[in-house]
């Protein structure tokens, strides 16, 4: 079953960078454990994914930014992905928001 859950409080303190990139770990879990036929895995990483995406689009939407319609579309993308067919496009995606958000970390 599915326990895990964010602590939207914590998640909205975070930056955009930030919450896209730890989304986007969960991404790419979802996709690993697809490819190797996991689908248990593939499963509780999609939940946990489309959770981060959830709250993120929460906080943007509060915010009134036109980010929130991004963070749809990337949801949409990511259930695609993992339901459809696979897009390792949307890994590297992901991935610009981390490694930007550690660029971003060691130069503050």
């Amino acid at each position: 079953m599915y326990n895990y859950q964010i602590d939207r409080e914590k998640w909205a303190a975070l930056t955009i960078l930030e919450q896209m990139g730890n989304a986007g770990s969960e991404v790419g879990r979802a996709l690993a454990a697809k490819r190797r036929g996991d689908n248990d895995r593939a499963r509780a990483a999609l939940y946990r994914g489309l959770d981060l995406l959830d709250a993120t689009a929460a906080v943007w939407a509060a915010k009134k930014s036109p980010r929130t319609r991004e963070i749809l579309r990337a949801r949409e993308q990511f259930i695609s992905a993992v339901m459809e067919q696979d897009d390792p496009a949307l890994e590297d995606y992901f991935m610009q928001f981390a490694l930007a958000a550690r660029m971003k970390r060691q130069t503050a």
